[in-house]
């Protein structure tokens, strides 16, 4: 089907189209993909569930510590495991009673640091040097993180917004601040503004209701046309001062959502029996904004929509750019691809607690939607959905994941709560094709009890997922007709000493041989060079990476004038390796 835009009314004198996605093709399955597919019928458990794996080594398995642990109720609220943030060698695994911070210099021995209770869901978690920020959204959220929960209707006690923790000391963080929101913080996301490097920001997103301005004054749930003020439409956002955090206040409250009208209507609404779509009136909220600095862009999965916002004046972000689908029942959270030209949106259908992969379950649905990223224009190219049917008891839907950096590729890692892990390889857009994974069978073969990967991020060369029910998984990937060894070794030089998924960062490679193989193997893969000018750009490359000095940057130069890149089949992939061999020649001066 053709690509379909209807206009939307001028915001701020721009016009904003918005992008109806068509149907797509049948799903890619790699060829040399195990079949029958191990994933179909694991052995139902808590801590000793089958599970199937391809592609992926697991190095450890973490339990939740014993704050968070019920053996009595594996459904408690205390078992479910949220979002992950990362500083040095620690890894912050948020849950809905609080949080805990697990030591992964050793990734196959990993140490429990501290936990701490906190009831206040979900407790999404980021860090910036020696703060850390947590969700705080129910209205059971105590200032004093007490479990008693607040009984009254409007209470002095009640904390839902942003707390901000001092972890100078990481095994025993401080709560120096919480700032207050109307309809609290189911998610944020902490943004950097190279232009004010006194500051901190951070973009809050709250779905639940509003607070009464008697608890907090100001909040207004009342249509916008009523109140000018309402505490809908808008997203909130803080500023830190970075010398002193405990004056965190919110700044402004861009109203991103203005003029939308309602989203087309879930596909499944057609079809007899299936289950009503979620927020299909015009979005007042976004689930979760993935800010992009370097590009100066931001992805808002915001209910029925897609958006696109410039964040170039962090403090007043605008939108720029919608897209819709009918297929899209809940717009969860966005990823760029690493140059900016695409960018993927996942559909929460069922809000992760309903299951969504199975057999009579289309494809479109709960999935991937992958754009183009042109001038600011959005253009829908396919969907991308994790393959293996799933039981009615397993709650399974495109979650949280964030690109491998595999240079020259666009490669993400990516969570399907009891779906499990997939990898998919998204270089092509309009083919999209899984290349690893990982799962386990349900927590329960007679009913639905949430769990699986809440989120799976790479980190300094380790994949790290956390599993809403069994702790905290770390993996790393194996070599394959898909990855060789060379893309992980080039991956894996890169090194963060910090990440936050949702503001996510510009990678760049530093010059290597790995990054040189690494291309290579990619033009092998492609067919852009012959045998023989592969094995002579693989003798060259020993050759130099054998030599120093004035040798090696010769052997290097005269390695690169060896082949036509442009004649390459390839071309740009050749490019790219003409490139990476300049730039180990320059090292070497």
């Amino acid at each position: 089907m053709p690509h379909h835009v209807r206009p939307l009314v001028a915001l701020v004198a721009l016009a904003i189209p918005l992008a109806v996605a068509p149907l797509a093709a049948q799903q890619r399955i790699a060829p040399d993909a195990p079949t029958p597919d191990p994933r179909v019928g694991l052995k139902a458990g808590w801590f000793d569930a089958g599970e199937a794996i391809w592609n992926m080594q697991r190095i450890s398995h973490t339990k939740p510590s014993s704050d968070f642990t019920n053996p009595s109720t594996p459904g408690d609220a205390r078992l479910k495991n949220s979002d992950l943030a990362f500083i040095g060698t620690h890894v912050i695994q948020g849950n809905y009673s609080g949080y805990q911070i697990i030591d992964i210099a050793n990734p196959a021995a990993p140490r429990h640091v501290t936990s701490y209770v906190c009831p206040g869901s979900q407790s999404d978690v980021s860090v910036y040097g020696r703060l850390m920020f947590v969700s705080h959204e129910a209205n059971t959220g105590r200032l004093d993180c007490g479990l008693g929960g607040v009984p009254d209707t409007v209470s002095a006690e009640r904390a839902r917004g942003v707390r901000i923790y001092d972890i100078t000391d990481i095994s025993a963080p401080k709560s120096i601040a919480m700032v207050q929101t109307c309809r609290g913080s189911h998610t944020h996301t902490l943004v950097t503004d190279p232009k004010d490097p006194a500051h901190v920001y951070v973009y809050v997103s709250g779905s639940a209701p509003v607070r009464s301005p008697s608890e907090l004054p100001g909040c207004s749930g009342a249509p916008i046309e009523d109140d000018p003020n309402s505490a809908l439409f808008r997203i909130e956002v803080i500023q830190v001062p970075l010398d002193n955090p405990a004056a965190a206040r919110i700044v402004s409250s861009p109203r991103i959502f203005t003029e939308l009208s309602a989203p087309p209507e879930h596909a499944a609404n057609s079809v007899p029996g299936a289950p009503a779509s979620r927020q299909r009136g015009a979005p007042t909220q976004c689930h979760d904004i993935t800010v992009y600095p370097a590009i100066g862009l931001a992805g808002g999965a915001c209910a029925g929509y897609g958006l696109l916002l410039d964040i170039r004046d962090v403090k007043n972000p605008v939108r720029i750019g919608a897209v819709a689908d009918e297929n899209f029942s809940f717009w969860h959270s966005a990823t760029f691809n690493n140059d900016g030209t695409k960018v993927l949106f996942t559909d929460e259908w069922g809000g992760g607690t309903q299951p969504r992969c199975r057999e009579t379950d289309k494809m479109e649905w709960g999935a991937n939607a992958l754009f183009t990223l042109e001038n600011n224009v959005m253009t829908f190219k396919s969907y991308y959905k994790m393959p293996a049917a799933q039981t009615a008891n397993e709650n399974c839907v495109a979650h949280n994941g964030s690109l491998i950096p595999i240079p020259g590729r666009d490669v993400m890692v990516q969570a399907w709560y009891q779906g499990g892990i997939s990898i998919l390889d998204w270089t092509d857009i309009e083919h999209p094709i899984e290349i690893a994974y990982h799962d386990r069978g349900p927590m329960d073969d007679t009913k639905l009890v949430s769990a699986g990967s809440w989120s799976v991020y790479w980190y300094n060369g380790l994949l790290v997922s956390s599993e809403i029910a069994r702790g905290l998984d770390i993996f790393a990937l194996t070599p394959s007709r898909h990855i060789t060894q060379n893309e992980i070794d080039a991956a894996n030089t890169v090194r963060f000493e910090q990440l936050n998924v949702q503001e996510q960062p510009k990678i760049v490679w530093p010059p290597s041989f790995a990054k040189a193989r690494a291309f290579v193997d990619q033009l092998e893969r492609s067919g852009g060079l012959n045998a023989e000018q592969l094995t002579a750009l693989r003798d060259g490359l020993t050759q130099a990476e054998s030599a120093s000095g004035a040798t090696r940057r010769t052997t290097l130069a005269r390695l690169g004038n060896s082949f036509n890149a442009t004649a390459s089949t390839d071309r740009r992939k050749a490019l790219m390796l003409v490139e990476a061999l300049e730039e180990l020649a320059g090292a070497s001066m």
